[in-house]
């Protein structure tokens, strides 16, 4: 399971799982930083580390605690420090961000990785599909994200294009601070590798996203 910035809110009553916030007609009390501390007291009390599975996942770092306090809607001035603060963890790559979008697309498809039963080093996928559309003949998609079908036919392969694509799969709270999708590069999910494929499956003229 990745660490996310709802971990917390969602862990009770998810199991940890990745959570989108729930639909409600009201909108319901502020968090305070008492509830946080009582959640993970019992997060760590009822969580067992097991193989790569360990406790680091029930910590939340500043972003986190930050996005939790403030229901993902943090002023702008606290949003834009934060997202400053996530923008200077990416370690862009120099040259090309473009690798191969055919294994791009098989890591866009996997949605393994990150479980207990998972060997330490073992690739993992980055479970693109679940959130987003992205090759037109992919029927199973989510819509929690945004579709990215054309997204390099719209946008081009600039230099500049490839860095935010490779930015945003990296840690995409660089640029929206409480946003839902996972840092796959950043919680090391993903290798430097496979960002690069994955922004061939979003940027190469000939992948299936751009026809």
């Amino acid at each position: 399971m990745r660490r996310s910035s709802h971990l917390l809110i969602c862990g009770l009553a998810a199991g940890l799982a990745a959570c989108a916030t729930p639909l409600v007609s009201e909108r319901p009390a502020a968090v305070t930083g008492q509830d946080l501390n009582e959640i993970t007291s019992v997060l760590k009390r009822d969580f067992k580390a097991r193989g790569i599975a360990t406790m680091a996942r029930v910590e939340l770092d500043t972003l986190q605690q930050q996005c939790n306090l403030h229901r993902d809607s943090p002023p702008a001035e606290l949003a834009a420090k934060l997202e400053a603060e996530q923008m200077k963890s990416i370690p862009f790559p120099s040259g090309s961000l473009i690798g191969d979008w055919k294994r791009g697309e098989r890591i866009a498809q996997n949605g393994r990785g990150s479980m207990w039963s998972d060997q330490a080093g073992e690739p993992a996928g980055g479970s693109c599909y679940n959130c987003h559309q992205l090759s037109p003949g992919e029927a199973s998609f989510g819509t929690l994200g945004p579709s990215l079908l054309r997204f390099g036919k719209l946008r081009g392969a600039s230099p500049e294009i490839q860095k935010y694509a490779y930015g945003r799969i990296y840690n995409s709270k660089a640029y929206n601070a409480c946003s839902q999708m996972p840092r796959l590069g950043h919680a090391g999910t993903l290798s430097e590798q496979q960002i690069k494929d994955l922004v061939a499956l979003l940027l190469d003229p000939d992948s299936p996203v751009n026809k």
